[in-house]
């Protein structure tokens, strides 16, 4: 089994550049993001019934987006615009880029509403140049681990919350978030949901670490000298205020061949 260390290993499809941030200077802390603190986070907007739905994403190459399969299940190409390098939902974005969806591929054995494999890709309709506040992340390695207490990064625009039952009440972020939070032990999460693929604890401040608007977003980690993307946000607990049910997210590693194969 791989290590945390060992988990920098990338895919031979990722640049040479993944995991890097140049803008960054932050390993600990969160709530409002920086500009370039986070390049290959991904704004996906997508047309549903005449509105638009929300949901994130991450870069891992020049040409594909990986993300969650239920924020894409039933949708085509044409419903899909991608926003690279974007801080806020609104207002003036001076490093921001866009790009249509040419391919959809959602997991063959994605489970819906148990969000079992609940992973998917996207191919931009061309490639991104990269610069300070667009660049891909790394990803696990197959087989590697991460400890449970093991301190990992969740970011998006979902909607803020602090307490109690606020889904469709609470407003959306204009600003990029972050939190930083602990990797749950598995037996905690089995006694939480029966078994998960990655999931973690919420903050301090019992917040809902994820919530409408942030599926598909990427989870990472610093390993000292790349950012490593682990997880892919899936859902929040039953109730985003009750410790009992961690947020859960897919587990990477558990995929990268399935990536490799799916990407060619």
């Amino acid at each position: 089994m791989i290590s945390f260390l060992q988990a920098i290993l990338t895919l031979s499809f990722l640049s040479s550049e993944c995991g890097q941030a140049p803008l960054n200077n932050k390993i600990f802390g969160g709530e409002a993001a920086t500009a370039g603190a986070w390049p290959w986070q991904v704004s996906i907007h997508i047309t549903c019934d005449g509105d638009l739905c929300y949901c994130g994403g991450s870069l891992i190459n020049k040409d594909w987006v990986l993300s969650a399969a239920h924020c894409l299940q039933g949708f085509g190409t044409s419903d899909i615009m991608m926003y690279f390098g974007r801080l806020r939902r609104s207002g003036l974005n001076p490093y921001e880029t866009n790009r249509t969806a040419s391919r959809i591929i959602i997991h063959h054995t994605f489970n819906n509403p148990k969000n079992d494999n609940d992973i998917g890709l996207i191919q931009l309709s061309s490639s991104v140049t990269f610069t300070d506040y667009i660049r891909p992340v790394c990803l696990a390695a197959a087989g590697s681990t991460f400890a449970a207490g093991t301190e990992i990064w969740v970011t998006g625009w979902g909607k803020l919350h602090s307490g109690g039952e606020c889904r469709f009440v609470c407003p959306f972020p204009d600003i990029l978030q972050e939190v930083q939070v602990p990797i749950v032990s598995n037996s905690d999460c089995y006694d939480a949901y029966g078994g998960c693929l990655l999931y973690i604890v919420r903050d301090i401040n019992a917040q809902c670490l994820s919530i409408q608007g942030d599926s598909g977003g990427p989870v990472v980690s610093w390993n000292g000298s790349l950012w490593i993307q682990s997880g892919i946000v899936s859902f929040a607990g039953v109730k985003c205020d009750d410790p009992r049910y961690p947020s859960v997210f897919t587990r990477v590693s558990q995929y990268q061949d399935w990536i490799v194969k799916k990407k060619e």
